[in-house]
Parts: structure tokens; C-alpha cells; sequence
């Protein structure tokens, strides 16, 4: 299943000569000097690997509202007939956005140019939906890895694993023409993706290779549930505590709410969009009234003293609703 390859060195480095998802242009197995092998360790021991929750009717929304987007983007013919490659981060709302994507009687089978497959690629796989997929690992769970370990003749042929260093290449990337869907945990008004860190300053989980995708991708798309803490955090905020994708590579932000497609939008624009499309009913109102306070200050609609209120807000009563913006000046 492996394909490795090694670029050669500047300055005589061609290009890497990937043109569909599928192409083979490496060697299966990794050479090295049998002088550096130590020892060599047997064991039945199985990967181990987490499982994941199951769709929720938030996780299931936000993947029909990526599907109907992507759909409205080929009847456009923005994206072509027989559509463009996946890329897919990880976790419960990519598994749920895939599993929409493969529901839908509108888009067609496709490939996927990732760097990590998750649980719900395997179905696709089964039946068809999916019809080949490149990446760099397998993040299955044990249920997922025995359907693929049980069933490796039919799998071997579906399934390319390849380098990071290829996976994540921004030649191929472009190439292809890249779908890529990443989760965020929080988005400001100006479309800044903060994917990693908690308030800023807790990390949950690392950026793994979505700004490689993101900065690189045909379309990129950053998708998350509108509210988190049972309504008490908005993940839709004037300021990202935290930023891991900026503003020029965000295209389009998708929550349960509806899309917002921030291409070709001023600051303004961008920011009343994703209040609209994106904010929970709950926030809309309090988020109009940050713009409104910022509207006329520059132009971009930011104010360094009130950016962070609703992140405060939270700290200090354990809520990011019912601010009075005078009281943060």
C-alpha cells in the first residue's frame, strides 16, 4: 500500500510527478543499510487508536450544509462535473462531513488526496463512493482497522499510503485541485481560524497538516458547531484568541447555521456574512453590536480593547452572552 518516494536535492529537484490521486510513483518498501538495523521486534500487538462519537444532529447538519454548498458550487460550474479530490482533517465533524458527502445523489464518486483517513473514508471505500484514496496515515478506529486488516486484498488496491513530505506538497495540492475541509474551533469577523488552542492558550490539539492543505487548496473550507459548553462559548468571535489560519487562506466557513463564502468580500462584508450565516442565533445580536461599535473605527471593523470581551466575558462568569460592550472599554 506504501509508495515512497524521495525528491532529489536542490538544485536538480523536478517536479513530483503526481497527477491523479491514484498515481503510483515510488517504490513499496523503504531501503536502508542492514548495518544500521539493531534488532528487529515481533509482536501481535494491535495499533492502538481511539474510537469516535457518533453523529449528532449538529455534526449531521454541518455536513449536509457542506455537501449542498459543494453541489451549489458544481451547478456554477466552479467545480467541474466530475468534481475535484478531498482532503479531510480528522475528528467527529470530519467524519460527519465526509459521511454527508457520500450520501449525497448529487455528487459524484470521488477521489481523496489527504494526509490522514479516518472511519467514515472505509464505507466509502466499500461501496464506491469513495474511489480512491491517497494519504500518509490511518487514524481508524479498532473496529474501522479490522474491516481493513479482514479485507486487505480489496483495500491494497484503494488505498495509497505515501511520505508526509508528498502528501502535504503544495505542487500537488494545487495540481489537484483540492477540496480541502478542516475543523476550527473558533472564527473571528475577519475569517482567522483558530484551530488549536483553547482561550488561546490551552492546546487541544496540534495544527497537523491543514495549513499545508489550506494555504494551497482549489477550495478551502473551515467547518465547527456554532456554540460549544452547551451554548456558553461562541465559536464565532470578533477576535480569534488564537490564530492558525489567516484571513487569505479561509474561503469559506461552514457551521450548523449555513455557509458563509468570504471569496472576494472586504473586511466588512466578510464580518457581517459569518454573523449571519454562521453565529448562533444567540450571538447575532451581541456580535451586530461589536460591528456596530467598530464599523467606522478603520478598515477593518477592530477594536484591540473589545476583541477579546467575549473571551473575558467567559473567564470571568463562565458565559459569553449578555455583554454590555460599555462596561469593556
Amino acid at each position: 500500500m506504501h509508495d515512497i518516494f524521495e525528491p532529489l536535492d536542490p538544485p536538480a529537484r523536478q517536479e513530483i510527478p503526481v497527477y491523479t490521486s491514484a498515481d503510483r510513483i515510488g517504490s513499496p518498501i523503504c531501503v536502508i543499510d542492514p548495518k544500521k538495523i539493531a534488532g528487529v521486534v515481533g509482536t501481535n500487538e494491535s495499533d492502538e487508536g481511539g474510537g469516535f462519537d457518533k453523529p449528532t444532529p449538529i455534526t449531521e447538519q454541518i455536513g449536509e450544509n457542506v455537501a449542498e454548498f459543494l453541489v451549489a458550487e458544481m451547478r456554477e460550474g466552479r467545480i467541474p462535473p466530475e468534481f475535484l479530490p478531498l482532503q479531510s482533517g480528522v475528528g467527529n465533524i470530519a467524519n460527519a462531513v465526509l459521511g454527508a458527502l457520500g450520501r449525497s445523489k448529487d455528487i459524484p464518486a470521488f477521489d481523496m488526496y489527504t494526509e490522514v483517513l479516518q472511519d467514515s473514508v472505509v464505507p466509502l471505500l466499500e461501496n464506491g463512493r469513495c474511489r480512491f484514496a491517497s494519504t500518509c496515515a490511518l487514524t481508524l478506529s479498532p473496529e474501522a482497522m479490522a474491516r481493513v486488516t479482514g479485507n486487505i486484498d480489496y483495500f491494497k488496491h484503494r488505498i495509497l499510503m505515501r511520505p508526509q513530505e508528498i502528501s502535504n506538497h503544495p505542487e500537488i495540492v494545487r495540481r489537484l485541485g483540492i477540496v480541502s475541509m478542516n475543523t476550527a474551533l473558533e472564527v473571528d469577523l475577519g475569517g482567522n481560524v483558530n484551530s488549536t488552542h483553547v482561550m488561546g492558550k490551552t492546546i487541544m490539539n496540534g495544527i497537523g497538516g491543514s495549513g499545508d492543505f489550506t494555504r494551497n487548496a482549489y477550495l478551502s473550507i473551515f467547518s465547527c458547531p456554532s456554540t460549544a459548553k452547551s451554548g456558553k462559548i461562541s465559536a464565532i468571535v470578533p477576535l480569534a484568541s488564537h490564530m492558525d489560519h489567516s484571513e487569505h487562506s479561509v474561503q469559506i466557513v461552514i457551521t450548523e447555521q449555513g455557509a458563509a463564502d468570504l471569496r472576494g468580500k472586504d473586511p466588512h462584508e466578510r464580518a457581517q456574512l459569518i454573523i449571519d450565516h454562521c453565529a448562533h442565533p444567540d450571538y447575532r445580536e451581541q456580535l451586530r453590536g461589536y460591528l456596530k461599535r467598530t464599523a467606522q473605527m478603520s478598515h477593518v471593523p477592530l477594536s484591540l480593547s473589545l476583541g477579546l470581551a467575549m473571551h473575558r466575558q467567559f473567564l470571568r462568569h463562565g458565559d459569553m452572552r449578555n455583554i454590555e460592550w460599555d462596561e469593556f472599554r
